[in-house]
């Protein structure tokens, strides 16, 4: 099959308000940013890593088509996407709970590293709520930089953080229950 752009792959997190909601309005988001949606994986719930707070987070990782967008383009997207769903002003490398967090993980196979922008994601090999809905749409990825597979990052990981399957029925602190 012919793919016409770029395959980028993000991922998709929230532990503030109404975290599936949130989730869903960042992939509409992504599809009125032009970003072309091809896959998402399942919604994982996850405790929340270097972040000072008790709030889980649910994660996932969609898969884009990228055309006639670099890679600091889409950052801004991104952004925006980030601020519209109320994000705000935040310090740089500033970790606290969020309604939304959006990350680029891959821009096809580039390796790209500006004052702004650091693609792969750096820490991504480190956390389980990056790797795992990564797995479930490209195990045998090769990371760029690291040369290994993302399946095989995985299983290497040190976190040793929950990551479950998320269940639209069950409620932990954080989300009220209907």
């Amino acid at each position: 099959m012919q793919l016409d752009g770029t395959l980028a792959y993000i991922s998709l997190g929230s532990n503030l308000g109404d975290r599936a909601g949130n989730l869903l309005l960042a992939v509409r988001g992504l599809i009125e940013a032009d970003l072309a949606v091809r896959r998402l994986s399942t919604i994982y719930e996850t405790e929340p890593v270097g972040i000072d707070t008790d709030l889980k987070f649910l994660n996932m990782a969609a898969e884009v088509v990228v055309k006639d967008v670099k890679p600091s383009q889409m950052l801004a997207r991104l952004l925006r996407i980030e601020y519209l769903l109320g994000r705000g002003d935040r310090p740089p490398g500033a970790k606290k709970p969020r309604t939304v967090d959006l990350d680029i993980i891959f821009f096809g196979s580039q390796v790209i590293d500006t004052e702004f922008l650091t693609v792969p994601h750096p820490r991504m090999h480190l956390r389980k709520f990056v790797l795992r809905p990564l797995a479930e749409l490209i195990p045998n990825f090769v990371h760029p930089v690291l040369k290994t597979e993302v399946v095989e990052l995985l299983a290497a990981s040190e976190d040793r953080s929950a990551v479950h399957r998320w269940s639209p029925n069950a409620h932990t602190k954080g989300e009220a229950a209907a």
